[in-house]
């Protein structure tokens, strides 16, 4: 992976880990009581349209929630580890097997039906939705492991 594609992913890391930065020393009463008290989980940053296989890979080993949407017949002969499969077809109806506390990353098996996917799930309310470029055919390609069965 190139260090320009790290460098991409820092914000969109920085989110998914919860890091923040230290509230400076000048920090007022006001502020620091408001600080200790009970805060709502942190809402995702949205993550650009469509990803590179490097960078989906960096979101995957990060925690995002990586769907497929291929169907089984391609799911079957290859697919990514640890990844979700819900085919395109039957996704309006099973957004509720998709989690709305981690980034997701959207796949198939050339990048087509990802981008179709991904606008179903940002039209549903996801807010840190991206597509993987290339599918799991540039996944592949890429050396990056797959499950064969």
């Amino acid at each position: 992976m190139r260090w320009r594609s790290i460098v991409a992913l820092v914000p969109c890391l920085t989110l998914m880990i919860g890091c923040s930065a230290a509230p400076a020393p000048e920090a007022d009463a006001a502020h620091l009581s408001a600080a200790a008290a009970p805060q709502a989980e942190p809402r995702l940053a949205a993550l650009p349209p469509n990803v590179s296989v490097g960078q989906a890979a960096a979101l995957r080993t990060a925690g995002a929630f990586m769907l497929d949407v291929r169907e089984p017949f391609e799911w079957n002969e290859y697919h990514m580890p640890g990844a979700t499969l819900i085919p395109l077809g039957q996704l309006p109806s099973r957004l509720n097997e998709v989690p709305t506390d981690k980034p997701i990353v959207v796949v198939c098996r050339s990048g087509n039906r990802s981008q179709i996917g991904r606008d179903i799930l940002l039209r549903a309310g996801f807010a840190a939705v991206t597509s993987m470029d290339g599918g799991m055919r540039a996944w592949r390609s890429a050396g990056l492991p797959v499950v064969v069965q």
